[in-house]
């Protein structure tokens, strides 16, 4: 049998209907596709964004803040809205109470010809400048928002969990060009927290709910954070994630400066330290042995910063390679305004 007979005859065998022409078909239209799927996907790299946390407590300005950071650069108050640029009305939309973590992409600068920062080491333009428009190399990032309710405060905490071993967090759902895989989808490496307070509110001290309410939920960050070094395990430490306490609301007459609201915070977080370390003792840990001095047991566990310290300073934290700042600013009205906070973001991203 010649050449052409065999292939005539193949063909003809493929074109007569048969049960095992069919299946034969069938497998490659519904296999050969989900294979080259898996082989692309194995082949292609992906890129993991960073990502800042936002949490504190309700009220203190959250929303707003990520809200200026995402119309910064389309509020154009002196231009019309056009196809081609499109703009805001207002830089910050009228926002409520969250009751579920939101995320947007942001881009900072770091071309040498954007606005320095306050002080620091980098360059990073402002939220209110168009990157693409002035050409600047842009870092992409993710901002997560979170509720500050204390009965939804454990997302901000469940982030901050799920980031204790691999440096990553899930936040919600953003879109994403490329995700590595199914496992790995939403994933982003966790560079900062802001924690936002109202600096307004604070000045009420502790005869006002306020402080009580911000001390004691940055008490539970920073434990959290804490534990998180403690429980890394392994020979290489989680990668450190550096906190900005954002004292929003100083266009307020009333509003405590950075520095105030630095030590109202510190000596209101020193005093729940000492309640929740007297509550452990009075509920019979001593008794039973947990507690075994600045080496480990629950009372050194649940102890924030330098063991056995009478006064609680941020500077205990860097025991810990965690960086605590405190920068005024406010996001609505006349003031500082947010550009030391992105800056703050900026050199961290």
């Amino acid at each position: 049998m010649t050449v052409l007979e065999t292939f005539q005859a193949v063909l003809e065998a493929s074109l007569t209907p048969s049960p095992t022409v069919i299946a034969i078909g069938l497998a490659i239209v519904l296999f050969v596709p989900v294979i080259l799927h898996f082989i692309y996907s194995a082949t292609t790299p992906y890129t993991t964004l960073p990502s800042v946390l936002l949490v504190g407590p309700s009220g203190a300005g959250k929303t707003a803040l990520l809200t200026l950071f995402e119309r910064g650069p389309l509020y154009r108050p002196d231009q019309p809205s056009s196809p081609d640029k499109p703009s805001v009305a207002a830089p910050v939309a009228q926002t409520r109470t969250s009751q579920a973590s939101s995320t947007v992409e942001l881009a900072v600068g770091t071309s040498n010809n954007t606005t320095a920062g306050n002080g620091g080491g980098g360059a990073h333009s402002s939220f209110r400048t168009d990157l693409d428009a002035v050409g600047a190399t842009a870092k992409k990032f993710l901002l997560v928002d979170t509720p500050g309710h204390p009965k939804l405060r454990a997302h901000a905490l469940a982030h901050l969990a799920s980031a204790s071993a691999s440096g990553t967090i899930r936040p919600a759902s953003v879109s994403v060009t490329k995700s590595s895989s199914a496992t790995e989808q939403n994933k982003s490496k966790l560079k900062a927290l802001l924690f936002v307070v109202d600096a307004a509110a604070l000045a009420e001290g502790a005869d006002g709910p306020a402080l009580a309410a911000s001390a004691e939920y940055l008490y539970d960050v920073l434990l959290t954070l804490q534990r998180r070094l403690r429980r890394g395990g392994g020979s290489r430490a989680p990668p450190s994630v550096p906190v900005l306490v954002a004292a929003n609301k100083l266009d307020l007459f009333t509003a405590l400066p950075a520095p105030l609201v630095k030590s109202q915070l510190e000596a209101e977080i020193g005093r729940i330290r000492k309640a929740r370390s007297k509550g452990l003792l009075d509920s019979g840990a001593a008794d039973d042995g947990d507690v075994v001095g600045p080496g480990g047991g629950e009372e050194a566990d649940s102890w924030l910063g330098s063991y056995g310290s009478d006064k609680f300073s941020f500077k205990e934290m860097l025991e810990f390679d965690i960086e605590v700042d405190v920068i005024g600013g406010n996001v609505l009205g006349e003031g500082p305004g947010a550009d030391k906070w992105w800056n703050w973001i900026g050199e961290r991203i």
